[in-house]
């Protein structure tokens, strides 16, 4: 699954001339289910910005993450 890789992952938040990477890659896939497990993908990495955030005991930056990972339901 790639988009579960970092440099994918990457690659598709920042728009800064990585042009090049995307045209040697080739298009993701837009189907139903590619964009569910890119969903899936984003809500696990979120979670895991959570878990962090609660071992440093940082309460409030816990509560900020609850409107990105609504974002990552499906609509």
């Amino acid at each position: 699954m790639p988009e579960a890789d970092g440099t994918i992952r990457m690659a598709m938040a920042e728009d800064d001339g990585r042009a090049a990477f995307w045209e040697v890659y080739g298009r993701l896939d837009r189907s139903a289910a590619a964009v569910w497990r890119s969903r899936f993908y984003e809500a696990r990495h979120l979670g895991a910005i959570r878990l962090e955030r609660h071992r440093l005991g940082r309460a409030d930056a816990v509560r900020e993450s609850y409107g990105a990972m609504a974002g990552c339901s499906p609509s």
